[in-house]
């Protein structure tokens, strides 16, 4: 509910802010309609106070009126002027996962995309399974910003009232999904590594206490249930050449003044993409086992042979052997490549984590019981030291 105290100065305010036109001035005094989606942006805006919105408690809703599995669409940069942005693959992954929770319930899956241009876009998401793409065009739209994004994702939810609610665990993500959870009153697990339906309702599987162990969460009286899930953890299905979405077009009235942030210079160094571990077919990590660094850089010479990437446990990130932007794991990045080499990883619970979606791992430790060989397709005994220089020449010989 959303009321309008006497503390209100007739300032006209939140009039051309509301993305939704909602908000009439009358007798000098705002007033909403029907239209009013409970957003928050006039309350934002308000310079009295004079604007507050009392939500339900969870467990008075009713939850009833909830349906269908939502995934966010998170668009990056391409550097291409006539295909400026491009989906990133993270949503590709939630609609792969999306898509089994939907069929177990019943429902659809819808994508939500927000862009100031549509260039196609619902083609390559029909084809990973969305059943529908709520899409908002807007020149407003142009670049993600916090309190616009939040404002048309928290109108869309109040009207349509989706189940399930998915994001990137990634920078954008991290910073919408928590915008959205607080202003809808709603729960929120990040980081998760697993989903599945328990019951009817959102099974959130995620590390916890140090990623020493793994957290099922639930969340019975919250709608949207809402997650963030971790890229390269979901695996990504087969796109389906030909399916289509239906598209639902959903308009917004979005003000310059609502950015609260401006950007004053944008540099996108387009370059520095192409060695992003987390894009690597191959990856070759170091552990602790390594040593030295002198040792450690060994790895980079089996990386260039194979056309891969160097990654790191944090122990050896710790160590100095390596760089932060290399570290797998929970508190590095997740990844999934085709080939996952590691040397002297015992395989923490963190790491493994971050790394158990790769299609191929193999393993290098002198502990037999090391706990990496319980997720690796191929083991090795042995003394690390000893053994990559001897794989350092067989690939040369290969080659």
């Amino acid at each position: 509910m959303i009321e309008v105290s006497k503390k209100c100065i007739g300032c006209n305010k939140c009039v051309p802010v509301c993305p939704f036109a909602a908000i009439n001035m009358i007798d000098k005094k705002a007033t909403m309609n029907e239209a009013c989606t409970l957003c928050g942006v006039c309350v934002q805006v308000c310079p009295v106070q004079a604007i507050t919105i009392t939500r339900e408690e969870a467990s008075a809703r009713d939850l009833s009126g909830y349906k269908g599995v939502w995934v966010y669409v998170e668009l990056s940069e391409t550097g291409d002027k006539t295909h400026p942005k491009k989906i990133k693959q993270v949503t590709f992954e939630l609609l792969s996962a999306g898509r089994k929770l939907a069929d177990e319930l019943g429902e659809d899956l819808c994508a939500v995309l927000l862009t100031d241009k549509n260039h196609g876009y619902e083609k390559e998401l029909g084809e990973y399974g969305a059943d529908k793409v709520y899409m908002v065009e807007h020149d407003e739209l142009f670049e993600y910003n916090t309190d616009i994004f939040s404002s048309v994702i928290v109108g869309l939810v109040t009207s349509h009232k989706p189940s399930i609610m998915l994001y990137g665990a990634t920078i954008q993500g991290r910073d919408l999904a928590p915008r959205v959870a607080s202003t809808l009153y709603v729960g929120l697990t990040a980081d998760c590594t697993a989903l599945a339906i328990k019951d009817g309702l959102l099974l959130q599987s995620r590390p916890a206490f140090g990623g020493n162990i793994m957290a099922d969460i639930l969340a019975p009286r919250s709608r949207p249930q809402m997650s963030t899930v971790r890229p390269n953890v979901m695996k990504l299905a087969e796109p389906v050449h030909g399916r289509a979405a239906v598209v639902v077009r959903e308009s917004a009235r979005l003000d310059k003044s609502l950015r609260r942030v401006k950007v004053l210079e944008r540099k996108i160094d387009h370059g520095a993409g192409t060695a992003r571990i987390e894009n690597a077919n191959v990856i070759v990590s170091g552990g602790r086992g390594m040593k030295t660094k002198e040792k450690f850089k060994q790895l980079e010479e089996i990386s260039k042979l194979l056309g891969g990437v160097v990654g790191a446990s944090r122990a050896a990130v710790d160590l100095g052997f390596k760089e932060k932007t290399h570290q797998v794991g929970q508190s590095g990045t997740t990844v999934s490549p085709k080939l996952y080499l590691c040397f002297g990883i015992s395989g923490a619970v963190q790491h493994i984590v971050g790394m158990k979606a790769s299609d191929v791992i193999v393993a290098v430790n002198k502990d037999p019981n090391a706990p990496i060989f319980n997720v690796a397709r191929y083991g090795i005994v042995g003394d690390v030291n000893e053994i990559v220089p001897k794989l350092v020449e067989a690939l040369k010989k290969g080659k």
